[in-house]
């Protein structure tokens, strides 16, 4: 067996983009990229390729786009590739069996939780919303489940308090690009092998909806709080103000007793903007208007007096 592996990838987002690139370092051959199609964005729905497509091109790698792997046309294309490993990360298509079969090694998948908890498709942001104070990477096997493949490698972090989501992901697509380079060469090597997941502690992580960003002042300060940290930096918290969408980018469990009507804004001054919740005071650091750029507490402050206004 040579040190390099004949590897496929696939992956999507820019957090699949670091094992991309540390795979390409350690000099395995990268003989095809999967993700899925341009999709339109921005304001004018222009065709975009993915974060994965774009950095696959600039490093000269052959890159495949199908809308579905579940023809036989799918299972031939793969098999062409004669891979000994597939690596899937973020990837956003089903892998059925047969796409599963091919690779002679099968197939890799970098998830970031620790298994089983928080299996499915948000992960980071299901596990702050829970008040987790661990999460990590953890390198599967997979198989034709919902990430419920034996494990080969555990990667656990803490959550910082007051970590928001997006400083979350790229730490552990960071974590898992080191991982899974690691994972393969233990795994070849025979100092590792595949363990099945626990049967208890199973969680899912169902995908996250823009409407779970609507602030419930009724809820306790540190749930609002974790809201607003998983929702950073989609779909981000909201609320109403004047009529008005008001997003919530950063905020805090205030340690103050606050006395008031959930959503009444009961301190607004010297910087200081903190809103009555269910059970206690949530501080709000940073904010944003519709059609407004971000500010901090006290530039919003500085324009606007919201002191008695009720949020919601």
């Amino acid at each position: 067996m040579t040190n390099r592996l004949r590897i496929v990838f696939a992956g999507t987002p820019e957090f699949s983009v670091p094992a991309l690139e540390a795979l390409h370092a350690a000099r395995h051959s990268i003989v095809a990229v999967y993700t899925q199609p341009d999709r339109p964005a921005g304001r004018g729905r222009a065709l975009t390729a993915s974060p994965v497509k774009r950095r696959a091109l600039e490093l000269g790698l052959v890159v495949e786009q199908p809308a579905t792997l579940k023809s036989p046309d799918a299972v031939s294309r793969l098999a062409d590739f004669d891979s000994d490993l597939m690596v899937v990360v973020a990837y956003g298509l089903i892998l059925p069996q047969a796409i599963l079969d091919v690779p002679r090694l099968g197939c890799l998948n970098i998830h970031a939780s620790l298994l089983p908890r928080w299996r499915g498709a948000a992960p980071i942001q299901r596990a702050i919303l829970a008040g987790d104070a661990r999460t990590g990477i953890t390198i599967m096997k997979m198989d034709a489940g919902l990430d419920t493949g034996p494990m080969l490698l555990v990667r656990p972090t803490d959550i910082a308090p007051g970590e928001n989501a997006g400083h979350l992901h790229d730490r552990l697509a960071a974590i898992g690009a080191e991982a899974i380079v690691t994972a393969i060469d233990e795994w070849r090597s025979g100092r590792i092998a595949p363990v099945a997941q626990p049967a208890d502690g199973v969680t899912y992580a169902a995908k996250i909806r823009k409407e779970e960003g609507r602030i419930d002042w009724t809820r306790p300060a540190i749930e609002i709080a974790r809201q607003v940290h998983a929702f950073n930096p989609w779909p981000v918290a909201e609320t109403r103000w004047q009529g008005q969408q008001l997003r919530v980018w950063e905020a805090e469990a205030s340690p103050e007793v606050a006395v008031g009507e959930p959503g009444l804004v009961i301190e607004a001054v010297d910087g200081r903007l903190v809103v009555a919740t269910g059970s206690g005071g949530l501080r709000l650091l940073r904010v944003q208007l519709a059609g407004r750029n971000s500010t901090s507490a006290a530039e919003f402050l500085n324009a606007h007096s919201p002191a008695g206004a009720s949020l919601g």
